[in-house]
């Protein structure tokens, strides 16, 4: 099925785009699986999505098959964990052809490095009263995907320890907590050439919210320029109209193309696929215009997988 016209610059319409390029599923810290994601989109009149799980494309070929079903066009793609001067940053890579050479072996570093973070916050959980932590947060998160934080959160609370997700994280589990572990994630630089040798479009993810000053963003942009980065998310979820203008500014001096994402995780919260802010009016070229997207945009062609672009 062809795709809608796609506005080829951001004017300022407040409308929305039937576009989110950065949800998540079961196949990583989801709640919905990926059929049922795509299914959300298509109620939703979203009909151009990325399934962005983390440091995975498990769920990839189950949101195809869905997607083909329900005609909503679907990005191969994933979010990758970084690290860049010792702060956690997530790249997210849109891949037309799919996972593939460097970044199909890195996956699999990714995954090895997630299952012993996953024991090392057991051990923590446990002597904070959460018996046998692994087993119970691989109850909470089924038979095959790596464990995250989340999960042992889900834990803390069927297990009674904590009245909630949110206290969870307060108490035990967010930034600095006893669960709060850091894995060896790759450099940067690193990651982004996996996605670019894989042919793709490796995409800054949520540029602001990692805490960090503007001129630090320039650095962090810069970097990421360096290394071979392609675009950003100009608009994650719901921010500040401002603020957004200034990532703007930014991207454009980089000449970086924009993304935009939901960041989706779970149904009934304040984010669902193709809810986010409006994108202002800028000259940042929307990222299905870069020329490793736009064709398969344009066409609706098959790639990576069934209903995949």
């Amino acid at each position: 099925m062809p795709l809608p016209a796609l506005p080829t610059r951001f004017d300022g319409d407040s409308a929305p785009l039937g576009v989110d390029l950065h949800m998540h599923s079961t196949a990583s810290d989801g709640a919905l699986p990926p059929a049922e994601v795509v299914a959300l989109c298509a109620a939703r009149g979203v009909w151009l999505m990325a399934l962005t799980d983390h440091d995975t494309v498990a769920g990839v070929a189950e949101a195809g098959e869905a997607a083909t079903r329900l005609g909503v066009h679907l990005l191969p793609a994933v979010e990758l964990s970084t690290r860049w001067h010792g702060i956690g940053i997530h790249v997210v890579g849109l891949l037309p052809q799919g996972a593939r050479g460097a970044l199909a072996e890195g996956l699999d570093d990714q995954a090895r490095a997630r299952e012993a973070r996953a024991e090392v916050i057991a051990k923590r959980m446990e002597k904070i009263g959460l018996d046998d932590a692994l087993a119970r947060a691989r109850e909470q998160a089924g038979p095959h995907r790596p464990l995250g934080r989340p999960d042992f959160a889900r834990a803390l609370v069927a297990a009674g320890l904590v009245p909630d997700m949110a206290t969870a994280f307060r108490k035990h589990l967010g930034s600095g907590k006893a669960g709060d572990v850091k894995a060896h994630w790759p450099a940067l630089a690193e990651v982004v050439g996996w996605v670019v040798e894989a042919g793709g479009v490796a995409v800054l993810a949520h540029p602001l919210r990692y805490g960090l000053t503007r001129r630090k963003r320039g650095q962090l942009l810069d970097d990421f320029v360096a290394a071979g980065g392609q675009a950003a998310e100009l608009v994650s979820g719901f921010q500040n109209a401002d603020v957004t203008r200034d990532l703007a500014r930014q991207l454009a001096e980089r000449e970086l193309y924009a993304s935009l994402g939901s960041d989706f995780h779970f149904p009934g919260g304040h984010l669902a696929p193709g809810s986010m802010s409006p994108v202002p009016r800028t000259a940042v070229s929307p990222v299905w215009m870069h020329p490793r997207l736009a064709g398969v945009v344009a066409t609706g062609c098959d790639a990576a997988a069934p209903g995949a672009l």
